[in-house]
């Protein structure tokens, strides 16, 4: 009996060992059979497509592919900013991750001749400067200083009134500065924390589908 049961283990045994060799298939596959070669090298979905990272350039990938930024669109005016928004939802950019936002130019300081009562004072004063050797703009618009010429633009009074000086020591002696009335507000469309996808997705919306294509943030609030 004893030996009828070592026999049997020991027969049991050689079973198992060439049943885990690969030696019974194709009758009885081994275990963790198609993750051998060279099944699994068949299993593999477009090989070619992996790279081998250094440490360093794996985490420069892992920050370029989360790295968040500032992407905007415009200037726009009404009607331009209404059909961006309308671009921005067919194109399926979800609602919350961008916003309008209102931008004041700044103000505008004219070192300023006229206003001129008719067109023969007006070229009139042009020849003289054109004597003077001055650099001038005609004025159109508003009303109330039209027709005029520039002889320079500023962003504040101060520079303003330093330029009118110095165009005193070249000899002219009736400009003044004025203030340009408030231009209208510009409407912009600004996504201010947009990863890659959403801004690969912002860029893809260019002229003509909107007035203007989207960039980085400027450096405005």
């Amino acid at each position: 009996m004893l030996r009828a049961l070592v026999l049997a283990l020991l027969i049991a045994n050689l079973l198992f060992f060439a049943w885990a060799r690969g030696w019974l298939a194709p009758l009885l596959q081994p275990p963790h059979h198609g993750e051998r070669e060279p099944e699994r090298l068949a299993a593999q979905v477009r090989p070619d497509a992996i790279k081998l990272l250094s440490p360093q350039a794996a985490s420069a990938a892992v920050a370029a592919a989360t790295a968040v930024t500032c992407i905007e669109a415009g200037p726009f005016n009404d009607v331009d900013l209404g059909n961006a928004e309308a671009a921005l939802r067919a194109a399926g950019v979800p609602a919350g991750a961008w916003a309008r936002q209102e931008v004041q130019p700044p103000p505008a300081w004219l070192v300023y001749m006229g206003r001129f009562a008719d067109p023969t004072a007006l070229r009139t004063k042009e020849d003289e400067l054109r004597r003077l050797k001055l650099v001038f703009d005609e004025l159109r618009a508003p009303p109330d200083l039209a027709p005029g010429l520039v002889l320079s633009r500023h962003d504040n009074r101060p520079a303003a009134d330093a330029a009118l000086v110095q165009l005193g020591q070249r000899g002219v002696r009736t400009a003044r500065v004025v203030p340009l009335p408030p231009a209208p507000p510009q409407h912009w469309l600004r996504a201010p924390r947009a990863d890659a996808d959403l801004q690969a997705r912002l860029e893809a919306i260019k002229p003509p589908l909107v007035a203007a294509a989207f960039t980085p943030c400027a450096s405005r609030p």
